[in-house]
């Protein structure tokens, strides 16, 4: 039997301005590059189920090896997942192939022709669609001021720096009208330093001015932070937390949230249950009789207590409700510094700003309850307003 594969065009939804947008819903999606998959560990993206929504600026952020190339490889289509489908506007689009899915992709290394000009690389994916060429003439016009690059029109491609070809690349993605969403596969890795802010914040603005759904693969939080209106962590195989970059700050869902993101991150310390809350060596840390409870219900022994180093609260005398630390060493930042510390056999990091006198030799220090996250097998336990109501 022939299947035949019907454009996914034809499914797409109008928005403002004739521009298309999708809605990529990856259902019960799991991948493994593996035949005999049989264990979690086995798989690259292990099951999940996550949404994009119509028009959004996502960044997808992780380590190396989390599997965050793998997953924007199965929603363009140049890989088929193990298991699961890939919906777009709710229509699968696992068997149809890339070129008809109306996705670009802007890879990390430029995909551009060198033999021709920016101009014609820009319009190439149009002419490729028999667009008429006055068509051709003022979408290549547009996108090339969007992204700064009308002065090159008529410049020979590989006579370009290697930020303005990659935006050449990105134009080419968004040059056709018809592009449903843009997925970046760290698009800034070979670009200067000094330039990435500058193609950042251009990114931001395409967006805000196609109002396309993109999704941006990086490893930098300042790169997903910048651009994204929300991040998805991957860890693991797995996306562990979505929402915004003060969301995953302040309310980190899982341990490795807390410790991938902020600069330093989180100060995470395996604890054991104790009376009154839990403890460390010598060091007991007073909990909420709510979180005890919660925590009664959980077997598990795999507890740790987590705080930022901006939240601690650093003493300027010796306080009855104060841990008592030895100050190892002090990193100068120029607008705050770091106090690097031992609390028993725990190091601990803390952010002091710039106009606090550094503490010598002793360090008084406490966790503010609001600060203070507790996690269970690595995600975050918290008491159910309702029951933090009842035991106000």
């Amino acid at each position: 039997m022939i299947k035949r594969v019907i454009p996914f065009k034809r499914h797409l939804k109008l928005s403002r301005g004739n521009q298309f947008m999708a809605e990529i819903h990856l259902k019960s999606l799991a991948h493994s590059y593996s035949k005999d998959a049989s264990k979690p560990s086995d798989y690259a993206i292990r099951e999940m189920d996550h949404v994009w929504e119509h028009g959004g600026a996502y960044a997808l952020l992780g380590p190396s090896g989390c599997g965050k190339s793998t997953l924007l490889n199965i929603m363009s289509g140049l890989l088929s997942p193990s298991d699961g489908k890939v919906l777009f506007d709710g229509v699968e689009v696992n068997d149809i192939p890339p070129e008809d899915r109306n996705i670009a992709q802007v890879f990390q290394f430029p995909v551009i022709y060198d033999s021709m000009t920016v101009f014609d690389n820009l319009a190439f994916p149009l002419r490729n669609m028999k667009t008429p060429e006055v068509q051709v003439q003022s979408r290549v016009h547009e996108i090339a001021e969007a992204l700064e690059l009308t002065p090159l029109l008529k410049k020979n491609a590989s006579n370009l720096t290697a930020d303005e070809k990659q935006k050449v690349s990105m134009g080419r993605g968004l040059v056709r009208s018809d592009v449903s969403a843009i997925l970046f596969d760290e698009p800034l890795t070979v670009i200067d330093p000094q330039l990435k802010w500058k193609l950042r914040r251009k990114l931001k603005q395409i967006h805000e001015q196609f109002n396309i759904t993109m999704v941006y693969v990086t490893h930098d939080q300042l790169e997903a932070s910048t651009f994204a209106e929300k991040i998805a962590v991957m860890y693991g195989g797995q996306i562990v937390q979505f929402g915004t970059p003060r969301e995953l700050f302040e309310r980190p869902n899982h341990a490795f949230v807390g410790y991938f993101i902020g600069s330093p991150g989180m100060n995470l310390v395996e604890v054991e249950r104790c009376n009154g809350g839990v403890k460390f060596s010598e060091t007991k840390v007073t909990l909420e009789p709510a979180m005890i409870e919660l925590l009664a219900k959980m077997p598990s022994k795999n507890v740790k207590i987590g705080i930022r180093p901006e939240f601690i609260h650093v003493w300027d005398e010796p306080n009855s409700d104060a841990f008592c630390c030895d100050l190892l060493h002090v990193e100068d930042l120029g607008t705050y510094k770091i106090l690097n510390m031992k609390l028993d056999d725990q190091e601990l990091k803390v952010r002091l700003d710039e106009d606090r006198k550094v503490p010598k030799g002793k360090v008084y220090i406490s966790f503010p309850e609001q600060w203070l996250k507790v996690y269970v097998d690595e995600y975050l336990v918290e008491v159910p307003a309702q029951q933090e109501g009842e035991n106000a």
